[in-house]
């Protein structure tokens, strides 16, 4: 892995950055003349205010005959004040601002999946090895190599957090791992890691008994873990790892109602066995309605098993129950039912999950590469569905509603948005366009 790869985009060390640098340095901006005596002003302050002028912001689809055929835009000027969106002007080339280029401005990205406390990433190559032993064999196999990652755990979930920045994700939803042989050390590794990002990206983190709750005795230390700094019980395969489905939901849930948590669970399992933890997770949080739009399947493979009938009445209970489902957008012999999930109003997410560590190795780090896959595997080629498979990588964020009024950016709302070299959002969605610029809560990142 090259090193330099991020450092090349000028990111922040150690959350400082000045804007005498990010200017001159940084393709797609340019200042004026008249604010250069400011150039060397320190931007990572909560009572900093900035203008950007040539913003490109989406306006309104075009219609022909009755469809979308194109996306309309228009140039403006953007106030940045205590990292909010405070000023959204008609544009004005002459203003002493930030000069924008003519970028188009989208929603912030976000990684819904991740594991910022172990990776590979940052240090020398290494592929994954063959699996054998199934999800328990790559459990022995954790228990062998976590303590020597643990060492620089901190640093690589750092480098990782820029790697994901460096394509326009400010946010993340990170599992940590939770059981006897880390500890509680992953989370306090991450932890460092996220304090150190805190003015640069934003996230959220899953107490994941990686090894099982019952199957290594995680439980003593998920019942800590959920009184610290954490947001979701986490939960993996019940029935292949601890041989029930009904015992460490349980635990699961009564552990989240406790703590005022939510729920985010992975669950590989396919066959039988899956279907029926899917509908015991339903049942019981219908029985909890304090965890609707709370609780999330990770992956869920089942779901691109078993026959359409079969989808589209399991998707209408998830839809019912507020239980969203995080996917990676598998390809090749899975195809997860992903139109279906959103035609029963399931919250679907994204992220990419593992990346260069001894799970995968194929993690780009970009979540609008997650909804360009997404487009292509549905056929979602027209202007109107490549403008809707941008909320995959924005968490159901879009500049423009379904009948084309724009609801993003509004005055007053967070300043985290990305600025990209795109015409429109389904160009960006097509074409996976660079990213030029990210801010987060008014903050330059770069």
């Amino acid at each position: 892995m090259n090193r330099d790869y991020v450092s090349r985009k000028d990111f922040i060390r150690n959350s400082t950055l000045l804007l005498g640098s990010f200017m001159a340095s940084h393709q797609g901006f340019a200042a004026d003349d008249a604010t250069s005596k400011d150039m060397k002003k320190e931007i990572l302050c909560d009572e900093q205010s900035f203008w950007l002028k040539n913003v490109r912001l989406e306006t309104g689809f075009i219609y022909e005959e009755g469809e979308v055929v194109a996306t309309s835009t228009a140039l403006f000027c953007i106030e940045i004040s205590k990292g909010k969106i405070s000023t959204i002007a008609p544009n004005d080339k002459h203003k002493q601002a930030i000069d924008a280029q003519g970028l188009l401005m989208l929603p912030a990205f976000k990684d819904m999946h991740i594991h910022l406390d172990k990776t590979f990433y940052a240090g020398p190559w290494r592929a994954t090895r063959k699996r054998q032993g199934g999800v328990k064999g790559m459990i022995a196999l954790e228990q062998e190599i976590l303590p020597e990652l643990l060492k620089t755990s901190t640093y690589r979930a750092e480098k990782l957090i820029e790697l994901l920045q460096s394509y326009g994700t400010a946010f993340a939803r990170s599992h940590v791992n939770i059981e006897p042989t880390s500890g509680l050390n992953s989370l306090k590794n991450l932890e460092i890691a996220l304090e150190n990002k805190k003015s640069l990206f934003g996230a959220e983190l899953v107490a994941f008994p990686q090894h099982g709750l019952f199957y290594t005795d995680s439980v003593s230390l998920m019942k800590e873990a959920a009184t610290m700094n954490i947001d979701y019980i986490g939960g993996v395969d019940p029935y292949s790892i601890d041989g029930s489905i009904e015992k460490p939901i349980d635990f699961i849930v009564q552990l989240a109602l406790d703590n005022g948590k939510g729920i985010d669970i992975h669950l590989h399992e396919s066959g039988d066995s899956g279907l029926k933890t899917v509908e015991y997770l339903i049942d019981r949080v219908n029985e909890n309605p304090v965890l609707k739009g709370k609780t999330f399947l990770s992956h869920c493979f089942v779901l691109g098993t078993i026959e359409p009938k079969k989808q589209e009445e399991l998707a209408e209970k998830l839809g019912q129950a507020k239980i969203g489902i995080v996917s990676t957008i598998p390809f090749g012999r899975l195809i997860m039912p992903i139109p279906t999930l959103y035609k029963h109003g399931v919250d679907v997410a994204t992220g990419n999950d593992s990346i260069v560590d001894h799970w995968n190795t194929f993690g780009s780090g970009s979540v609008l590469e997650k909804a360009n896959l997404m487009a292509q595997l549905y056929g979602y080629n027209t202007e109107y569905m490549l403008s809707r498979s941008l909320k995959l990588a924005t968490c159901n964020v879009l500049p423009l509603d379904d009948n084309g009024i724009q609801q993003w950016p509004k005055e007053g709302k967070e300043a985290s948005f990305v600025l990209l070299d795109a015409s429109c959002s389904a160009e960006a969605v097509s074409r996976i366009s660079p990213v030029k610029s990210l801010v987060y809560k008014g903050n330059m990142v770069f």
